[in-house]
């Protein structure tokens, strides 16, 4: 029976923890299933590819926990609901059919989880079933290979279900295996990193960089393909290694002491999958980074998120972050699709004598307080006083997918401790989602977000983009990061009236009376202190409620603010914007930044002293003094 203090109160030192972990989860799952098993129905809510997908999706996303509990010779007393569901859901003529999969169709996200199952737990999940169901699941699972992917990671689920069929003995194909791993190997940008999709002619809707996509999808998948096609291609699962070896050294940067990921970018509803990759590393055998420190980082990060709130009262995973909250939610997120999370389970699939299991937890390792990562676009750094995570962000080229896509790719900066915003309601101050971020507005009441950033560029520490906000009006954006904040610069050309709202980190509430905005420009909560001083132009310090639920933190939360109106033309606008864990934090001992305008030019000066300016490249200038503070370890 379900009781909340199991999650929390789970240890997390082992594997077999993990394995009680992986119970705990699916068992409230058993009661949702339906007549026939092929279905799981966790709530009504829908996605927007409806039913029967989204039952799919409960059924099918378990089995990336599943799967390596049996393949690591674990126990599990249920294998038969999940072979009635194949026997019900690829039969044409059952009620429960799950349906041909079409062009661009969410049954080929599912059908993955069928391809891994169908490769490493073939004793429970095929040997088992009768000659006629594996026919009609065989035939199910190849109507992949006649349809239309997504030219995203997506192309990752015809490679392994292919990969499965061929396993088994079944018809597949090679070919699409050859043709959609080079495909996938043309988004590899370099380091590590991969875009997911193609770049070129971007339409907003493809080839996003440093969101999750690129640990819990490209890597996570590369490394099962290392492990399970070695023998027929050996080449590339040693070059999927070697791009998994450099990711990890970047990788680190999103993860705090206490094992909380960076919230950045989509579906952040699946959780603990953010953590997914250091799991694959062990799987696939990759020591990109001392065992000891692998394990630290997987096990923190699973044990941060068993003490947050995202368990319904009968224990199932509920759709938001780390709160129950639709709001936030992407239009294709189902009930059953945080069970995304579940890739976090790889390591069940190793034996207890594996070093990553033999090995002692390392805590977090020093590493740069300020790091850029040209294939994530993003500059990472770490406050060294609590090792909070903070990534400056130059933006993204993406409108209105997915969505709150601004939001979601292009604040300035987002944030371990305090994370982000989306737009509740009308883009207002309060309800646009418009903390740490400058929002303009024409009208003095409905503000644009930043979004379709362009001709993005991040080195030294320092990010930079260009907005065309409408056709009159271009913002262009210099992010400089320190260890503890950040100064932004932008130039802003106009010719129509604007009004702008510089914000700074939300910061989360739960009793108003502990709210202290009574200084301008600065917020205090029992959560912290999040502060945005003017620089430069003339500006009204102040502060704002951010509408309720729309923080991916909490219920509610309050911004630091900076207003301004201004006329056609053009002109600066400069401001310092930091913020800390500590309620207290006097910032008045932080380092003095000011800024200096002369000519169309700007300078930052750190204590009286040139900290950066801006020439003719897009970054700018980074004076020896900062350039040596960038390789500070904290």
């Amino acid at each position: 029976m379900f009781t909340p203090e199991q999650f929390p109160n789970n240890p997390l030192r082992s594997r077999a923890d993990l394995q009680r972990l992986l119970h705990d989860m699916v068992d409230p799952i058993l009661p949702h299933f339906s007549p026939g098993c092929a279905q799981v129905r966790l709530s009504d809510n829908r996605a927007l590819y409806g039913d029967p997908p989204g039952w799919l999706e409960g059924y099918a996303r378990p089995l990336w926990g599943l799967v390596p509990l049996a393949a690591g010779g674990g126990a599990f007393d249920h294998w038969e609901l999940w072979r009635q569901g194949m026997a019900s859901g690829a039969d044409p003529a059952h009620e429960e059919y799950w349906g041909l999969t079409g062009d661009y169709d969410q049954r080929s996200v599912e059908q993955a989880a069928f391809g891994v199952a169908l490769a490493m737990a073939p004793n429970e999940l095929w040997h088992p079933l009768a000659p006629e169901v594996k026919q009609h699941l065989s035939a199910w699972l190849q109507n992949i290979n006649k349809v239309k992917l997504v030219n995203s990671n997506w192309l990752f689920f015809r490679v392994l279900v292919n990969l499965g069929l061929r396993r088994c003995g079944e018809p597949h194909s090679m070919e699409l295996i050859a043709e959609d791993a080079e495909k996938l190997d043309s988004y590899y940008v370099g380091d590590g990193w991969y875009a997911d999709g193609s770049t070129v002619g971007n339409s907003g809707n493809d080839g996003r960089t440093g969101d999750y996509y690129i640990p819990m999808a490209f890597q996570y998948y590369s490394l099962l393909y290392a492990q399970l096609a070695a023998d027929f291609d050996p080449e590339r699962a040693a070059r999927y290694k070697e791009r998994a070896r450099l990711f990890a050294h970047d990788f680190q940067y999103w993860f705090t002491a206490d094992g909380a990921a960076l919230p950045f970018g989509r579906s952040l509803t699946y959780r603990f999958a953010q953590g997914a990759f250091w799991g694959a590393l062990a799987f696939a055998d990759v020591e990109a980074l001392p065992w000891s420190v692998i394990k630290g980082l997987y096990m923190r990060h699973l044990r941060w998120w068993m003490q947050q709130p995202v368990f319904s009262e009968t224990g199932l995973l509920t759709i938001g972050y780390t709160y129950p909250n639709l709001l936030m939610a992407e239009s294709y997120n189902s009930p059953g699709s945080p069970y995304w999370a579940l890739k976090a389970f790889l390591p069940l699939a190793l034996p207890e004598s594996h070093p990553f299991w033999q090995a002692e937890e390392a805590p977090l390792p020093k590493r740069r307080a300020v790091h850029t990562v040209p294939g994530a676009k993003l500059v990472m750094t770490t406050d060294p006083r609590t090792r909070e995570v903070t990534a400056i962000c130059p933006g993204q080229p993406v409108l209105d997918w997915p969505r709150h896509a601004p939001q979601k790719y292009s604040k300035c900066a987002y944030s371990t401790h305090f994370g982000f915003s989306v737009r509740a309601s009308s883009s207002t101050a309060s309800e646009g989602g418009l903390d740490s971020v400058l929002s303009l507005s024409d009208d003095g009441r409905f503000f644009k977000h930043r979004e379709q950033c362009m001709d993005v560029e991040v080195r030294d520490g320092v990010a930079y983009s260009r907005w065309q906000a409408w056709p009159d009006v271009e913002l262009r954006t210099w992010l400089i990061a320190d260890s503890t904040g950040h100064v932004r610069i932008h130039h802003i050309k106009t010719g129509r009236k604007l009004w702008t709202l510089e914000a700074g980190f939300a910061t989360n509430w739960y009793r108003r009376a502990t709210v202290d905005n009574a200084v301008p420009g600065i917020v205090r909560t029992p959560h912290g202190a999040s502060m945005v001083q003017n620089l430069l132009a003339e500006c009204e310090a102040g502060s704002s409620e951010v509408g309720a639920n729309s923080h991916l933190l909490a219920s509610l939360s309050f911004m630091p603010t900076l207003r301004s109106e201004h006329k056609l033309g053009e002109f600066w606008l400069a401001s310092r914007v930091e913020g800390a864990a500590d309620p207290q934090t006097d910032f008045t001992a932080s380092p003095g930044f000011t800024v200096e305008e002369s000519a169309g030019f700007v300078c930052v000066l750190r204590d009286g002293e040139i900290w950066w300016n801006m020439n003719n490249t897009p970054c700018g200038e980074s004076s020896p003094a900062r350039l040596k503070t960038l390789e500070e370890l904290v």
